[in-house]
């Protein structure tokens, strides 16, 4: 049985459409016949309580979210991930995990959701930005830390509504 499962990584600042992005994909994905799998940052912070935005705890949440996201694409699942990860290394140690679990059974796409700040800013509908600009959020990728933007990704998104990334990511796939 060939394995032909993927992750595909949805990267951008907070606020930026990932989320939108990954669950449009995801319903093209189902309405065509396929069973993807969305993992949502924000979504799995909060079922497994982990809510520290510290370096440490950010890291470890991006270390294990990869390690999951690996397992069910070595399981032949399309993995959509949905998460900052505002650090290049975390997100280039999550494709050299899938590289080196599944090897060439699957692939790993990274999607930079471009979104300028000052949209992020405006759309901030957890009010994050508006906390980090008070000082009561000091880690906010973009505004307390700096968020490294993708050097060679594989698709680049105009926001969560941009038909062209749907169909480039498809594109990618090969399907």
């Amino acid at each position: 049985m060939t394995v032909s499962g993927a992750i595909i990584w949805f990267t951008g600042l907070p606020a930026s459409g990932k989320s939108t992005l990954a669950r449009r994909v995801c319903a093209h994905f189902t309405a065509t016949g396929r069973t993807p799998v969305l993992l949502d940052g924000d979504e799995l912070r909060n079922i497994l309580d982990f809510h520290s935005y510290a370096t440490d705890g950010r890291d470890q949440f991006y270390r294990s979210l990869a390690a999951l996201a690996a397992l069910l694409a070595h399981q032949g699942f399309v993995v959509l991930v949905a998460a900052t990860a505002p650090k290049r290394k975390d997100r280039d140690r999550a494709r050299a995990q899938v590289d080196s679990q599944v090897g060439d059974q699957t692939g790993f796409i990274e999607v930079w959701v471009k979104t300028p700040l000052s949209e992020c800013e405006a759309r901030d509908p957890k009010g994050l930005y508006a906390q980090a600009r008070r000082g009561d959020v000091n880690e906010l990728p973009g505004i307390g830390v700096p968020y490294e933007p993708p050097l060679a990704p594989e698709v680049i998104a105009d926001g969560g509504l941009d038909d062209a990334a749907v169909a480039a990511i498809e594109c990618q796939l090969g399907v």
